[in-house]
C-alpha cells in the first residue's frame, strides 16, 4: 500500500506542475518556487507531515517536500539559537543538494552541454 500511496501522491504533484507549464503563462522558475514555497506552507498549516507519513518518498521527493524539509530544519534550528536557523535548512536539506550537485557535474561530463550562440 505504501508504494501505492507513494505513486498517487508524488504523480499527483508531478501532474500539478505539467498543468501550471500547461496552461499558464509562468516561467519554469517561478513554477519551482512556488512548488518550494507551497511546502513550506503547508508544513506550517500542518497538512505536509501527515502527507509525508502516508506517502515517505511520493511526498518528499519532489519540491514541496523540499521546502517542508528545509523548513522543519529551520524551526529545530531556532531552538538551538540565532546560527542554527540558517545551517539547519542546510544540514536537513544537505543530502539532496550534495546528490543534485554530484548527478549534476556527472551529467555535464557525459554530456558536455554548450551555451546557446548568440
Amino acid at each position: 500500500m505504501e508504494y501505492l500511496w507513494s505513486f498517487l501522491v508524488g504523480g499527483a504533484i508531478c501532474v500539478a506542475g505539467q498543468i501550471l507549464m500547461d496552461t499558464t503563462t509562468l516561467t519554469t522558475p517561478r513554477i519551482l518556487v512556488i512548488f518550494v514555497v507551497s511546502g513550506v506552507v503547508l508544513g506550517a498549516a500542518g497538512v505536509y507531515g501527515p502527507l509525508e507519513e502516508l506517502a515517505a518518498t511520493g511526498a518528499t521527493v519532489p519540491l514541496p517536500g523540499f521546502g517542508y524539509n528545509l523548513a522543519k530544519g529551520a524551526l529545530k534550528g531556532a531552538e538551538e539559537g540565532f546560527v542554527e536557523v540558517i545551517a539547519g535548512p542546510l544540514e536537513a536539506a544537505a543530502a539532496g543538494i550534495g546528490a543534485a550537485l554530484a548527478v549534476g557535474y556527472i551529467i555535464a561530463l557525459v554530456f558536455n552541454p554548450k551555451s546557446p550562440k548568440r
